[in-house]
């Protein structure tokens, strides 16, 4: 029988569709600035408030400790309330962490709102995760998650060009009143453009589910269906704790292991590199910039990684992308006070390309190994649990830094992250969903 889940996914895509998956870009590109706005912002929180390496490196890790509760708590909720409630929701939090940001005083009030706005980061990309995937159909789907996940550096490059303009007369706190500014900005677009999918209320069945479902087909001129098919037995019985038992066990753990060692590596160039280059005697615009060339390097590998994903499916275009982040961050770390601006920007973007590349592996993994009734709680737990390593990355670095081993070795040890991912996943067969 003809479900929703069928008509989506066999349709054409219409262009409200498309719509659709362009906010979600936008709003990952959202997350992508808002991740990113403690690097950006690092030089001139240590000069105000005379801050350590080793404590810059708690106070960047901050937002992302938010994001393991936000992915766990708010990514399994994606799963009860719904996809666009939760996106709501965390939209709110997030302009709320934002705009409270601009107002701290200490490094421990910065890093309360930190974890406040982390928290909801972490919900809305378990989310947006599903969003794009159960908005698409089966031809575009892999082009639609490919291009939401490089969203992320995307709004790390553009947020990043702002900010440049923003930091020669302002502040450091412009650049959270920046992200709280476009984070409020979405709330109406997400109200009036994204729906709630159809195959979450075909599953979930709240009362009117028909007539819900209908109305999203009508919008997106599809069939409409005249009955709710009949849930399979293992249908109903299914259960978001689902993701731990026999048949996604595997599939939970290895994504979940593998993400939390690649996410060390990921984000020691995006939270470290803003403060490396200042310490070297460049001012922070031109820190900035760096960074910014950082994720323009990974919106680009993202998007060749959509390429290869589409003609060689996920797992080969993965482990190569591992190996390209560790040659990638290794040689990042081999460059010194004499390296010209230049040159520290294409090695920072370099490294990202790979590093990035792996990430939107990591996230297509997400949706294609598990099913629609545990997609977003699947992908918050193992976006929570495997964003330890994300939150560890940057503390990491900085007792690394305070023990004196010099960049080069820092940034060896850092790689090793996507190394580990690499054994882990090449012994992992992946079920496609």
């Amino acid at each position: 029988m003809t479900t929703a889940r069928s008509i989506i996914e066999h349709g054409r895509m219409h262009p409200l569709q498309w719509v659709a998956v362009v906010i979600t870009i936008g709003l990952n590109a959202l997350d992508g600035f808002d991740v990113l706005a403690s690097a950006f912002a690092a030089p001139g929180i240590a000069k105000e408030w005379h801050v350590s390496r080793e404590a810059l490196g708690i106070v960047l890790s901050m937002e992302l400790w938010g994001m393991v509760g936000g992915s766990l708590l708010l990514g399994g909720l994606a799963d009860i309330a719904g996809r666009r409630r939760t996106t709501l929701l965390c939209l709110c939090i997030m302009t709320l962490g934002m705009a409270m940001a601009t107002t701290a005083t200490s490094p421990q009030n910065l890093s309360l709102w930190r974890l406040v706005t982390g928290f909801g980061i972490g919900g809305m990309l378990a989310a947006l995760n599903a969003l794009a995937a159960e908005l698409s159909n089966l031809k575009h789907r892999s082009l639609a998650m490919a291009i939401m996940v490089i969203g992320y550096p995307v709004g790390g490059t553009v947020g990043g060009l702002i900010v440049q303009q923003l930091l020669h007369g302002q502040s450091w706190r412009a650049v959270f009143n920046l992200g709280a500014v476009v984070s409020a900005a979405f709330i109406p677009l997400v109200v009036l453009f994204i729906p709630e999918t159809p195959a979450f209320l075909d599953q979930k069945r709240p009362a009117g589910a028909l007539a819900a479902i209908n109305r999203i087909l009508t919008r997106f001129r599809l069939p409409q269906l005249d009955a709710l098919a009949p849930h399979a037995p293992e249908q109903a019985r299914a259960s978001v704790l689902d993701i731990l038992k026999p048949g996604l066990i595997g599939t939970t753990t290895m994504l979940t292991l593998g993400y939390f060692f690649h996410a060390i590596s990921f984000y020691f160039i995006l939270k470290w590199a803003p403060k490396i280059i200042a310490d070297l005697g460049h001012s922070p615009s031109e820190a900035a910039g760096v960074l910014t060339a950082a994720n323009i390097g990974g919106a680009i590998g993202g998007a060749l990684f959509g390429v290869f994903m589409h003609r060689f499916g996920i797992k080969r275009p993965m482990l190569a992308a591992l190996v390209g982040s560790v040659a990638g961050i290794t040689l990042f770390g081999l460059h010194d006070q004499t390296t010209t601006l230049l040159v520290w920007s294409i090695a920072a973007s370099l490294g990202m390309v790979f590093a990035n590349a792996a990430i939107v592996g990591f996230y297509a993994s997400f949706a294609a190994g598990f099913p629609t009734h545990v997609r977003a709680t699947g992908t918050g737990f193992a976006l929570s649990l495997g964003r330890f390593g994300g939150a560890l990355s940057p503390i990491l670095a900085g007792y690394l830094f305070k023990a004196q081993l010099g960049l080069p070795m820092v940034a060896l040890v850092m790689s090793g992250g996507s190394a580990v991912a690499f054994v882990l996943l090449a012994r992992f067969r992946l079920q496609l969903r």
